[in-house]
C-alpha cells in the first residue's frame, strides 16, 4: 500500500537497529559493554531525589489535568529565574515554551521556521538533523566536521552556504562528540550571522540559529560552556536555545524540557504544538517548577553527578590512549562536556584469526560487538562519512568496575588481528 512521500522516505535509526541486536545478545546471555545508548541506568544515575519525591507528591495531590499550552506559569517561572541565575540567560515568560522534552520544541522550531526548499544548514556528526530537515522537506546543507577541530563546525565551514540558507542547527556540548565550542569559534559564527541578517532587507526571511544546549551543565576541567547571545547580544533576535532537565539531571523519562527566544517565534511554536499535543505532564511540571527553585539540591545533586560521570569518561580515556601507546589502532579525544567520548578504531582492511578481511565501518563494528562484546555508535549513524572510523561512546549505564574488563577485551579483540 503507497503511504505520503514522507513515511515512504524517512530513514530509519542506525542506533535503533543496533540496539536491537544488543538486546537479542543480551537476551541470549552474552556479555556485552553497551556504551550505545544516549540514557541513564536509573539504577547508577537516579534522578534527584527532591525531584522524584516532588513528582510523588504532584500526582497524590491530583495534577493529573491538562496543562497550559505553553507550559504552566509557575514552572516558566522557575525557568526564567534558574536560566537567569546559572546560565546569564535573561528571557520573560512570553519567551519561554516548554514541552515534553527537547524533541518536540526542536520538531516545532523546525516547522515555525523553515518551508519546503529552504536551505538549513548542519554540521555531522550531529544528531537527528538529517531528519528534522527530512521531514520539513528543506534541504540537506551538510558540513562535515574533522577531528582538527573537535568535530565542532568553524564559521569558515560555514561560511560558503550563508547567504541562501534559512536556518543553522548548532549544538554545544555536542551529541554525538562530547565536544565543545570554543569561545572564538562561536563568536565567529555568531559574526557571520549577524552580518548576514543586517544584509538581508526587511521582507526577507531572516536567517535563525538553533542552539541546542542539552548538555550544558555537563563540562569538566577547565571547559566552559558558551552561548550566542551572551557572546553576541545582537544574537537574541535570531537564537533560539533548546534545554532540558533530561541529561542534567538524568532525567530523561521525565520528559520535561523548554525553548527560549524571540517571543514571535516562541508563540509559532506554542501553536504547533498546541495542535500535536506534545505538553510535558501536569505532575512533572509541577515537580519541575518546584526543584529548579532549590539551589542547594541542584548544587549537591550536580557536583556527585558530574565527579561520577567525568570519573567513567576519563577512566575510559585513559585505557584507551593506553592502548594507542601499546601500537594499536584505536585514539580517543579527552573528554570535554556531556557523556559521550569520542573514540577511533581504524580497523578497515584487517583480518580476523580466519582471514576474513574487514572491509568496511559496518564490519568493524559487528566485530568489536562479537570479539570484545563491545556496543558503541559509529560516527556514520550520526550522518558522517560511511569511511569515518569514529564512534561515540556513552557512561550513561557504565559501570565502574566494567572499564578495565572491557579495555582489556578490546585489547584481546585488537590482537587477534593481523
Amino acid at each position: 500500500m503507497k503511504l505520503s512521500n514522507l513515511a515512504e522516505t524517512l530513514i530509519g535509526s542506525e542506533i535503533v537497529k543496533l540496539g536491537g541486536e544488543i538486546k537479542e545478545k543480551i537476551r541470549q546471555g552474552e556479555r556485552i559493554y553497551n556504551f550505545t545508548v544516549g540514557d541513564f541506568d536509573p539504577s547508577i544515575f537516579p534522578i534527584p531525589k527532591e525531584l522524584e519525591d516532588g513528582i510523588v507528591d504532584a500526582y497524590r495531590n491530583h495534577f493529573t489535568n491538562y496543562p497550559a499550552a505553553e507550559g504552566n506559569l509557575d514552572l516558566r517561572e522557575a525557568v526564567h529565574s534558574f536560566m537567569k541565575d546559572e546560565a546569564g540567560l535573561d528571557y520573560g515568560i512570553n519567551e519561554i515554551l516548554v514541552a515534553s522534552g527537547g524533541r518536540p520544541l526542536i520538531y516545532a522550531l523546525y516547522r515555525a521556521i523553515c518551508d519546503k526548499g529552504d536551505k538549513i544548514i548542519y554540521a555531522v556528526p550531529s544528531w537527528n538533523n538529517n531528519h528534522y530537515t527530512h521531514f520539513v522537506e528543506g534541504e540537506h546543507i551538510v558540513v562535515e566536521a574533522t577531528a582538527a577541530n573537535n568535530f565542532m563546525p568553524s564559521a569558515d565551514d560555514l561560511r560558503p552556504y550563508i547567504q541562501e540558507a534559512t536556518f543553522i542547527s548548532l549544538c554545544s556540548p555536542q551529541n554525538p562528540t562530547g565536544t565543545t565550542f570554543k569561545k572564538e569559534t562561536l563568536e565567529a559564527i555568531c559574526d557571520l550571522v549577524i552580518e548576514e541578517n543586517k544584509r538581508r532587507g526587511d521582507g526577507e526571511k531572516k536567517l535563525y540559529v538553533m542552539y541546542d544546549q542539552m548538555y550544558w551543565q555537563l563540562t569538566y576541567g577547565s571547559i566552559q560552556h558558551y552561548n550566542p547571545v551572551t557572546l553576541r547580544p545582537a544574537m537574541r533576535d535570531y537564537t533560539i536555545f533548546i534545554d532540558a532537565i533530561s541529561k542534567s539531571f538524568a532525567a530523561t523519562g521525565v520528559r520535561v524540557g523548554w525553548a527560549l527566544g524571540p517571543s514571535t517565534v516562541i508563540s509559532k511554536m506554542r501553536m504547533i504544538l498546541t495542535h500535536v499535543g506534545a505538553w510535558a505532564p501536569m505532575a512533572e511540571q509541577k515537580a519541575v517548577a518546584k526543584f529548579l527553585t532549590n539551589k542547594e539540591a541542584i548544587k549537591k545533586f550536580n557536583t556527585n553527578f558530574k565527579n561520577e560521570i567525568e570519573f567513567r569518561l576519563r577512566n575510559i580515556y585513559d585505557g584507551l590512549i593506553q592502548l594507542k601507546k601499546e601500537g594499536l589502532p584505536v585514539d580517543a579525544i579527552a573528554p570535554e562536556a556531556a557523556i559521550y567520548l569520542t573514540i577511533k578504531i581504524d580497523l578497515v582492511g584487517k583480518k580476523d584469526k580466519d582471514g576474513k578481511v574487514l572491509t568496511n565501518q559496518g564490519e568493524v563494528t559487528s566485530y568489536l560487538l562479537e570479539a570484545a562484546g563491545l556496543a558503541i555508535v559509529p560516527f556514520y549513524a550520526f550522518g558522517a562519512s560511511k569511511t569515518s572510523a569514529w564512534y561515540r561512546l556513552s557512561v550513561g549505564t557504565c559501570k565502574k568496575e566494567e572499564i578495565n574488563e572491557m579495555i582489556d577485551k578490546l585489547r584481546e579483540a585488537l590482537n587477534k588481528l593481523s
